[in-house]
């Protein structure tokens, strides 16, 4: 049950977001919009409380309890920065609002980029640990909670991982690579490199 309502919650996510920016942006009903991506949070809050529901009603902890507890972690961090992303595109597409920039690709910016999006993981790893531990106090140590305890675990070795990912940004940056042809000062071409006047008006008739 709590698998096809995690399934259920990401694909509610997906649809009310689309219908709030096609709703912003063409039917032009800010309000509306704002109404139904303010839904959002709701599909979590409907998870947390059916998870805490079946664990209170006898339902022995399991993965899917831990995989609830990430998932509203990962969407707690990560669901209002995507939002954002994707109003900027529709509205640059939609409205005809300037192209929303591209993260950087290269050097100490693209380290900093990276390492913003890390703490938005943090936050989220911290927010399913949290979670993961109510659920571990609820149960108590009389239960089964090997299975929340191990998804504590998985959820600081994804945080630890992505932080040696995101640290690999700044000790080894990406450099940007160089032009295939570099300008040149029109002076220093030579007639060699594009060939006599005469010559050309020839080949041309």
């Amino acid at each position: 049950m709590i698998v096809g309502l995690i399934i259920a919650c990401e694909v509610g996510f997906w649809v009310l977001l689309a219908l709030g920016l096609a709703v912003r942006y063409l039917l032009k009903w800010r309000r509306t919009s704002v109404v139904l991506l303010l839904c959002e949070p709701v599909l979590e809050l409907v998870l947390f409380v059916a998870t805490a529901i079946d664990l209170k009603n006898g339902a022995v902890p399991s993965w899917e309890h831990g995989l609830a507890a990430l998932y509203i972690g990962y969407t707690v961090a990560f669901g209002h920065y995507t939002i954002r992303w994707l109003d900027g595109h529709a509205a640059h597409r939609l409205a005809g609002a300037p192209r929303p920039p591209k993260p950087p690709r290269y050097g100490r910016a693209r380290a900093v980029h990276e390492a913003k999006l890390w703490l938005r993981a943090v936050f989220g790893g911290a927010v399913a640990l949290a979670l993961l531990q109510l659920a571990v106090w609820y149960v108590g140590e009389d239960g089964d909670i090997s299975s929340l305890r191990s998804f504590q675990w998985v959820a600081i070795r994804t945080v630890g991982i992505y932080g040696l990912i995101v640290l690999s940004y700044t000790v080894f940056p990406r450099k940007e690579p160089a032009s295939a042809l570099p300008a040149r000062n029109p002076e220093h071409v030579t007639d060699a490199d594009v060939g006599r006047p005469r010559q050309n008006e020839e080949q041309v008739r």
